[in-house]
């Protein structure tokens, strides 16, 4: 078996862990046996984390495959994928490993399931290096769904550093293929929105301070639009220890959704907090692309996967967007090509990514 064996080295170009999100998905996809070497050689603590492990383990049950080297700490694993099936499924990092990358990780996978799934991802729901469920309900989900299929996310009980013990719970329905995406036009910013959070043993204030000095922030650049950023105190049987952290989202003529957000920590100033989101939304606004930053990456599987050809303008190019075109074109016939977009200004640094999708068909339905 081991001659058929795809072989990944997790320690080139970004080097953590969503090189191992990526191959295993796509491993499962596509039926390929893997070995991923050198995992998360790029990090300070290298191979699995209690997050990445959680990931292996419900693409291994969504799909009654084979995991070899699955324990903390481990540099080497072999993957060998079965076929992939609904129904329920928990993953639970038992730490503040992000719920979201979970949620990556096994998504693609279940879209090509033979019947529905509904998936209890235990963790961190607002973690640092990784998207807050926020930015997924209310940036990613609405523009991945342009692929062609729903999924409901339902946030249950939130969790925070250090402890985590937050859980979402997501429900989707197979498809039979993905459509492609055309996402070229940015429109004007017609709403700024946003949520400003407290839980647990801090006051609304903080949330209010937050959500007041990302308006400020915005002001300056942005004068004429109404920004509505609402501060809310999580209610204490939603919410599991104590966390604060802001998003705001900017909407486009066209449909277009970037956000900036940024999580509170003990000694971080909460006027410091709400810039931050703040100036990150308006760094994603500057560049004239369609999609900001932290959504970029998250595209890319989706559109090797769809059928025909995707176009996304985007900033500048990420390592992650780079590491994730070098994966989806290492595992799959999809190609991808990125060129610096004409249309613009030569102050704007923006991109177009296209991909001439695989076509995967869902061979279940």
């Amino acid at each position: 078996m081991d001659g058929d064996r795809v072989e990944i080295d997790g320690g080139v170009m970004e080097g953590g862990g969503q090189i191992l999100r990526v191959s295993t998905a796509l491993s499962c996809l596509l039926g390929l046996p893997l070995r991923v070497r050198r995992i998360r050689a790029g990090r300070s603590q290298p191979g699995l984390r209690p997050q990445h492990l959680s990931g292996l383990e419900i693409i291994r049950d969504l799909c009654d495959g084979k995991l070899e080297g699955g324990e903390i700490g481990s540099t080497e694993i072999t993957f060998t994928p079965g076929k992939i099936k609904g129904g329920t499924h928990i993953a639970d990092t038992k730490t503040a490993g992000s719920v979201c990358l979970l949620m990556q990780v096994a998504m693609p996978c279940v879209l090509f399931a033979a019947s529905p799934s509904e998936l209890h991802l235990k963790g961190g729901t607002n973690a640092e290096m990784a998207p807050q469920i926020d930015y997924t309900v209310m940036v990613f989900k609405p523009i991945v769904e342009k692929f062609n299929f729903t999924f409901n996310c339902d946030i249950k009980k939130r969790g925070y550093y250090p402890q985590g013990g937050g859980e979402v719970l997501v429900q989707m329905s197979p498809v039979k293929e993905l459509s492609p995406v055309n996402l070229t036009e940015r429109g004007t910013v017609t709403k700024i929105y946003g949520r400003a959070f407290v839980a647990g043993a801090l006051p609304i204030k903080l949330a209010k301070d937050m959500a007041a000095a990302a308006v400020r922030c915005i002001r300056k650049e942005i004068r004429d639009l109404y920004i509505n950023i609402q501060a809310v105190r999580e209610p204490d049987d939603q919410a599991f220890g104590t966390g604060s952290g802001i998003i705001v989202v900017a909407e486009t003529s066209t449909g277009c959704l970037l956000a900036g957000s940024s999580l509170g920590k003990r000694g971080k100033n909460s006027d410091k907090v709400g810039i931050e989101a703040a100036e990150i939304l308006l760094r994603n606004l500057k560049h004239g692309g369609t999609v900001d930053d932290s959504l970029q990456d998250q595209l890319i599987i989706f559109m090797a996967l769809a059928k025909g050809v995707s176009r996304v303008k985007s900033g500048p190019i990420t390592l992650h967007t780079q590491t994730a075109i070098h994966f989806a074109e290492q595992l799959t016939k999809a190609k991808f090509t990125v060129t610096k977009s004409e249309d613009e200004d030569p102050s704007k640094d923006t991109y177009i990514i296209e991909c001439q999708g695989m076509g995967m068909i869902n061979p279940n339905l």
